[in-house]
């Protein structure tokens, strides 16, 4: 008797770890998202979507925001994701990041993927209501280096852009609305290479805080 109890046990205890060895094997091997925010923003902006992914299942060891002087060179805030990105690595024993910004943050992530070595640290990457290609209404706040530097045909952005605007092993992704006031044109925000998919017409403001935005993101990098 005892030993058919202890056959039992043995065997229920196989099973159980059949059961949660495929989901702690998908936790093992997620990346720890990075989120960058935009211009005249924070950190905070992500808030509501970190919660989100929080209820998804993300641990808050997996969601990384941070916050940055955006008045400065996107070169610059890109320069520093050097530093971000190795310390989220670090503190995580992943190997790669994904990583996800909104409006202006698309070009500082972007100089990393280009410049910084990002192809290398970077597994996806999300470029919602991105001014990758400029847009004219930054010509309102053209006293500061971050926002000349979105003026469409500026230096910035024609290196930027050249050659290849989706480069390295790194899987891109853009959304994009149809009546962005802020980015003039809407065609700006997608890059050549990417999956660039249109959310229909949704505010600027609202593109990183927008439920069904939220779950093409979190699809994407799963």
């Amino acid at each position: 008797m005892r030993r058919f109890v202890r056959t039992a046990v043995a065997a229920a205890l196989v099973a159980t770890v059949a059961l949660v060895a495929p989901s702690a094997a998908q936790a093992a091997v997620r990346n720890p998202v990075l989120f960058v925010h935009g211009l005249s923003s924070s950190a905070s902006t992500w808030n509501t979507w970190i919660n989100k992914f929080k209820a998804d299942g993300y641990q808050d060891s997996e969601l990384h925001n941070w916050s940055y002087d955006w008045k400065q060179s996107n070169a610059t805030t890109g320069s520093k994701l050097i530093t971000k990105v190795q310390e989220v690595l670090d503190a995580t024993g992943a190997t790669k990041v994904d990583i996800v910004a909104h409006s202006m943050g698309a070009l500082s992530s972007r100089w990393y993927l280009k410049n910084g070595g990002g192809t290398a640290t970077v597994d996806d990457f999300v470029s919602v209501a991105g001014v990758n290609h400029g847009t004219d209404v930054s010509l309102f706040c053209f006293f500061y280096t971050s926002c000349r530097e979105m003026i469409r045909g500026s230096s910035f952005l024609d290196s930027l852009n050249s050659g290849d605007e989706t480069p390295g092993n790194v899987n891109y992704a853009t959304l994009w609305s149809t009546c962005d006031a802020l980015i003039n044109p809407d065609s700006s925000a997608k890059l050549d290479g990417a999956v660039n998919t249109s959310v229909g017409c949704k505010g600027h403001t609202d593109m990183n805080d927008d439920p069904s935005n939220y779950t093409k993101v979190r699809d994407f990098i799963a």
